[in-house]
């Protein structure tokens, strides 16, 4: 006896509930597609170095965002992400402190997430700006809904008490 297919759903949501019940669901598209998706645990072991990016993943554990900055005097560039050496001139970098406040540069909602992100799905992946610094950094917005953002919204960093020295480790939200 052929089994019935799985139930279509229009919102990943309840592709999401569904997969927990069953393990098999069908999402249809806004244009009409349909694809059948599946439950399939997956794990893997990983060992990895964060070597010379080591300093800003225990600062994440501290508390601290840490970025970096050229040592060349006539570049002197800076950096809210880890650089062992300047994107500009090549020089070698040396870590400064970040403010734990800054503003939303640009921002995506993300419907579909990897295993880590999966039961926040929806989630707000934002570009963060901070005064005086030459690039931006990529984090999480929580508690904001994507009709709340906009481009210059202020946002402070928010901390994992319980560090896994991971990215997840922090992320923004709002100032209020």
């Amino acid at each position: 006896m052929a089994r019935a297919a799985p139930p279509v759903f229009q919102k990943f949501r309840d592709v999401q509930a569904e997969l927990a019940k069953s393990g098999a669901a069908i999402f249809r598209d806004a244009n009409g597609g349909e694809s059948l998706i599946i439950h399939f645990p997956y794990s893997i072991n990983y060992i990895h170095s964060y070597a010379e990016d080591s300093r800003f993943f225990l600062g994440l554990a501290e508390g601290k965002l840490m970025g970096s900055r050229c040592t060349a005097k006539k570049c002197g560039a800076t950096f809210a992400t880890p650089r062992g050496h300047c994107m500009s001139c090549g020089a070698p970098t040396e870590w400064i402190d970040l403010p734990l406040r800054g503003k939303i540069h640009s921002w995506t909602t993300c419907h579909f997430g990897s295993e880590a992100f999966l039961k926040e799905t929806p989630y707000n992946l934002v570009l963060i700006e901070f005064e005086g610094i030459g690039s931006v950094m990529l984090a999480r917005l929580k508690d904001a809904v994507e009709s709340d953002l906009y481009v210059g919204m202020p946002v402070e960093a928010r901390f994992d008490p319980n560090p896994k020295y991971s990215i997840t480790d922090v992320w923004f939200v709002p100032v209020r």
